[in-house]
């Protein structure tokens, strides 16, 4: 028995550990930047990413939403990205009235916090202010309410999560395989069935968060009007228009042109200069 619970208390131990690393290296992406003196004099092709969250921080405070949305811009043309860093932009771009700007990074931010209420929250606002109001196709209740637990955490939360579970299972199986007594052979026997089905569903979570976030089928309009053409050409005939703001999904790709699907079912092409891949 003392080794069995030698045995509990490292794997324990272990996860915690992991999944407190784990926590630190997330938090540190979305921290604030100190930023160095004299960062305001030097120009967004040179200044460091530091200074130019910092000049994009005091821009969106003094109300020059145009200048923060530029300097933000900065930081990700340099190749990085952030929740936080999708966020700011995206309330920049609400401020200056650039609405699918605005709510493309809404997108993006919420791909990697799907369980953020506040990007929910302004993502809502902002695609209320679309100019086009679809109707949605009814969705069968079980999966909205699946699609909804999985919204609740980020795929990394939902990986560590079922790495837990799987170092639950594992040690409810030395339960049942070292007890002597027959209720802990029980209770490590059947917990070990549960502990497997919840690594199952919580891999599976976590993968279809990965997927989501790597999805290229998800686009925001990005013109003020666009007309949607019943074939990849610019003499084909308009079947409706859509406006800034608007979701689309896209199932095609043809020689600059995409075909579209919006939320109630209406299909088309569009050019594909005139939509943004989320």
């Amino acid at each position: 028995m003392k080794r069995l619970l030698f045995i509990l208390m490292l794997s324990v131990g272990f996860a915690t550990s992991y999944a407190q690393e784990a926590a630190d290296s997330l938090s540190g992406q979305e921290g604030t930047v100190e930023v160095p003196a004299g960062a305001a004099e030097t120009s967004d092709s040179t200044a460091t990413p530091d200074q130019l969250w910092d000049r994009a921080n005091t821009a969106y405070i003094n109300g020059d939403y145009h200048g923060a949305a530029a300097s933000y811009e900065a930081i990700l043309s340099q190749g990085l990205s952030s929740v936080k860093l999708y966020y700011n932009l995206a309330n920049s771009y609400f401020k200056d009235d650039r609405l699918g700007k605005a709510i493309l990074f809404y997108h993006r931010a919420q791909r990697m916090a799907p369980g953020n209420d506040d990007i929910r929250y302004n993502l809502h606002v902002a695609e209320a202010r679309a100019k086009d109001k679809i109707e949605l196709i009814p969705e069968f209740f079980l999966t909205k309410w699946m699609r909804d637990v999985r919204h609740a955490m980020s795929c990394t939360a939902w990986s560590l999560l079922s790495l837990v579970v799987l170092v639950c299972a594992l040690v409810l199986f030395l339960l049942y395989l070292l007890a002597s007594r027959l209720s802990l052979r029980k209770a490590g026997f059947y917990g070990t069935l549960v502990a497997f089905v919840l690594f199952v569903v919580t891999s599976w979570f976590a993968l279809g968060e990965r997927r989501e976030m790597l999805d290229t089928s998800q686009a925001v309009v990005m013109s003020t009007s666009t007309a949607v053409k019943s074939s990849p050409d610019k003499s084909a005939t308009d079947l409706f228009v859509l406006h800034e703001g608007t979701l689309v999904g896209i199932t095609d790709r043809l020689d600059g042109w995409c075909e579209v699907t919006i939320a109630d079912g209406k299909k088309g092409w569009l050019e594909a200069r005139t939509i943004e891949v989320i």
